[in-house]
C-alpha cells in the first residue's frame, strides 16, 4: 500500500511540477525547482523500503514512458539512481539521528540537513553516471539539479512538516474533557 501511495504521490508531484515550473526545465528530469525530489525523500523517510520500492517502480515508469523513451539504458539506470539517493539518506538518518520513520522526531534543522545531503547525493550519483557515458556540461547540470532538488525538497518537506504541526499529537485528545 505504501509503495502504491509513493507511486501516486510522485506522479502528482511530477504533474504539479510540470504545470507550475515547466519553463524552469534545464533538461529532461532536471529543473530549477523539482517537487518530485521532495516526494522521493519524503516517501523514503516515511515508508522506508516500501517507499523505495514505490520510487523505483514510478521512476522506471516515468523514465521509460516520459523522459527517455528512446534510451532504455538511461531510463533503467536513472530509475535506480533516483531511488538510491533518497534511500541512502534515509539509512544515514537512521544511523545518525536514530530516525524511526516519522517526521515528528525530525527537527526543522535536521530536515534541512537531510534535504541538503539528498540534494547533493542525487545529482552526484546521476552526474557520475553521465560522466561515465561521456556527457558534457556536467558542472552546470549538476548545479541546476542540486538547486532544483533542494528547492523542491524544501518545499515538500516543510509543507508536510507544517501540516503535521497543525494535527493533534496522537497521544493527546482532540478536545479537553469537560468536567
Amino acid at each position: 500500500m505504501q509503495a502504491v501511495a509513493t507511486f501516486g504521490l510522485f506522479l502528482a508531484a511530477l504533474w504539479a511540477n510540470d504545470w507550475l515550473f515547466r519553463r524552469l526545465e534545464f533538461a529532461p528530469g532536471i529543473n530549477w525547482v523539482y517537487l518530485p525530489a521532495g516526494v522521493r525523500l519524503l516517501c523514503t523517510l516515511l515508508f522506508a523500503e516500501a517507499g523505495a520500492v514505490g520510487l523505483l517502480l514510478v521512476s522506471w515508469f516515468v523514465s521509460f514512458a516520459y523522459f527517455f523513451p528512446n534510451d532504455p539504458v538511461r531510463a533503467f539506470v536513472g530509475g535506480i539512481l533516483a531511488t538510491l539517493a533518497p534511500w541512502l539518506v534515509y539509512r544515514g538518518a537512521r544511523r545518525v539521528y536514530g530516525f524511526q520513520g516519522a517526521l515528528r522526531n525530525l527537527t526543522p534543522g535536521r530536515l534541512l540537513v537531510l534535504a541538503l545531503v539528498y540534494s547533493v547525493a542525487s545529482p552526484l550519483l546521476h552526474h557520475a553516471w553521465f560522466a561515465l557515458r561521456g556527457q558534457e556540461d556536467l558542472l552546470r547540470g549538476f548545479l541546476v539539479m542540486f538547486v532544483g532538488d533542494l528547492a523542491g525538497t524544501l518545499i515538500v518537506l516543510y509543507a508536510i512538516k507544517g501540516l503535521m504541526a497543525l494535527l493533534p499529537e496522537p497521544d493527546r485528545p482532540l478536545h479537553r474533557p469537560v468536567d
